[in-house]
């Protein structure tokens, strides 16, 4: 791996990722900011594997770009915060009861579109292109299950810059976490940076 391109990928989506999380932060209930960031390579395995399975089931929101320069991004959430989350987003926590999963899952897709959109915006913005993603899609299951979805909109046998970002949200003393995933092919981390 370049150290060159990995730090120009870190930077761009740090930047955009903290914008972002920023503004969230002064419309929504909770205190939203990125705790850690890193550039590693690997397969999309290797990707959804840095999640804390510490639930053995994860959700997930993803979108993936096609195209010259095709890449995948994801959001992981643990199932048991969701009702923290609507607090943190929301303002406030919904029950949990028959028929409010599908409000759950909409709050998620409605999160992961507007911080995903704002990582794939900054990519696309340093490449001077404009590209429409996918419609972010939602996804729940253990490990072996989400590969196994993921996989069928990628090359999951493929090496790509994984940019890793640990997102912390906080409120009444409470917090959470949840990571963020850019898979990038090695062809758009070398033509990023030479810009």
């Amino acid at each position: 791996m370049n150290a060159k391109e990995n730090g120009i990928l870190e930077r761009l989506a740090v930047s955009s990722l903290e914008k972002c999380l920023a503004k969230l932060s002064k419309v929504y209930a909770g205190a939203w900011q990125i705790t850690d960031t890193r550039v590693s390579k690997g397969t999309l395995d290797e990707a959804v594997r840095q999640h804390d399975f510490k639930n053995p089931a994860a959700a997930a929101v993803y979108c993936n770009v096609q195209g010259e320069f095709p890449f995948t991004s994801m959001m992981f959430f643990d199932p048991n915060d969701m009702e923290y989350i609507s607090k943190c987003f929301m303002g406030c926590s919904f029950p949990a009861a028959r028929g409010l999963l599908q409000f759950k899952e909409e709050m998620l897709l409605e999160l992961g579109n507007i911080l995903l959109n704002s990582l794939f915006n900054s990519v696309l913005n340093a490449l001077k292109r404009s590209v429409m993603p996918s419609v972010p899609k939602y996804i729940a299951g253990d490990f072996h299950h989400i590969v196994e979805v993921l996989g069928t909109g990628i090359d999951a046998t493929q090496n790509f810059r994984i940019i890793t970002a640990t997102l912390t949200i906080k409120r009444d003393k409470r917090s959470i976490k949840s990571e963020m995933f850019a898979m990038i092919p090695d062809e758009l981390a070398i033509e990023m940076a030479r810009m």
